[in-house]
């Protein structure tokens, strides 16, 4: 069982920012966060930037040079920066971890995020 936090959703218009936060509130065993999804309506489930084993960032081409994540490996969390925002940025956003040791993936319940007019 993982259980997340997952914060930092809303209602913005376009060209403004949000800031989403996700932490491993719970485990059964060790996971570490790696990033995020999203899922808008209608649409297929979609990573948006992830953090790799190596510590390197990856980030859906759409997004780059306006979104941003971190982690910070001693708490276990990762967020997600997201400038600009447009329309079709408008999306259920999902943290995910990973049990690397079993090549497992767990999602948190995700975030609203709108943008619009």
């Amino acid at each position: 069982q993982v259980q997340f936090d997952e914060s930092g959703g809303g209602s913005v218009q376009p060209g403004d920012s949000l800031r989403l936060s996700c932490k491993v509130s719970r485990s059964d065993f060790e996971v570490t966060v790696r990033g995020w999804y999203r899922q808008a309506p209608g649409k297929q489930r979609e990573r948006v930037a992830s953090i790799g084993k190596n510590g390197e960032p990856t980030y859906l081409d759409s997004v780059k040079g306006r979104f941003t994540i971190s982690r910070d490996n001693v708490r276990n969390t990762v967020d997600l920066q997201m400038n600009s925002l447009k329309p079709d940025d408008t999306a259920v956003y999902s943290c995910y971890a990973d049990r690397d040791s079993l090549h497992l993936r767990y999602w948190g319940q995700g975030t609203q995020v709108l943008v619009a007019v």
